[in-house]
Parts: structure tokens; C-alpha cells; sequence
């Protein structure tokens, strides 16, 4: 993971170009003076809903949305929350 130590002044005049470092898994340690003083860091994403998890994978140009949304073919019957107890079945194993 990239970590960059930015200052205050840098950080306020850059924190577009910041956040979306952090977005891709930088960690920006914001300092005053040279000392420390905190840290910018991703969102874990296992404590987001999956929706939001594929909100993050869109922003950050993993995934894509499907332009057409016709072509896309729907499960007859689907068990509630599947995609959910389907990743969790991944980290598990």
C-alpha cells in the first residue's frame, strides 16, 4: 500500500488528487510542521453494504455498469441477500 506524508497546506490545495489516491488504497499521513498529526486512509470495504462495495469498484474503474441493461437476463427465482452470502462464502475460504 503507497503511503505519502503531505502536508497541511499541500494537502488543502491538492485534496482532490489526495482522495482519489486514497480511493485506489494510498494512505496520506497529513503532518504540521513536519509532526504528525493524522492520517487519510481507504474505507475498509468489508463493513460497506455490497452496494456500496460496487460503488467503490465502479469509482475506482474496476467495474463498469452495463450500458444496456435490456440484454440482461434475470434468475426465475433468486434467494434473498445471494450475492451477499456468496461473498462472504469467498473470504471465508
Amino acid at each position: 500500500m503507497k503511503r505519502t506524508t503531505v502536508g497541511i497546506r499541500e494537502a488543502k490545495a491538492n485534496l482532490s488528487r489526495l482522495l482519489k489516491d486514497v480511493q485506489k488504497g494510498a494512505e496520506i499521513l497529513l503532518t504540521d510542521r513536519g509532526r504528525p498529526i493524522g492520517k487519510i486512509v481507504p474505507v475498509n470495504l468489508n463493513n460497506l453494504s455490497l452496494k456500496q462495495r460496487i460503488n467503490a469498484l465502479e469509482r475506482n474503474g474496476a467495474i463498469e455498469t452495463a450500458k444496456d441493461t435490456s440484454k440482461v437476463l434475470s434468475p426465475l427465482s433468486v434467494e434473498k441477500d445471494i450475492a451477499q452470502k456468496i461473498l462472504l462464502e469467498d473470504r471465508e475460504s
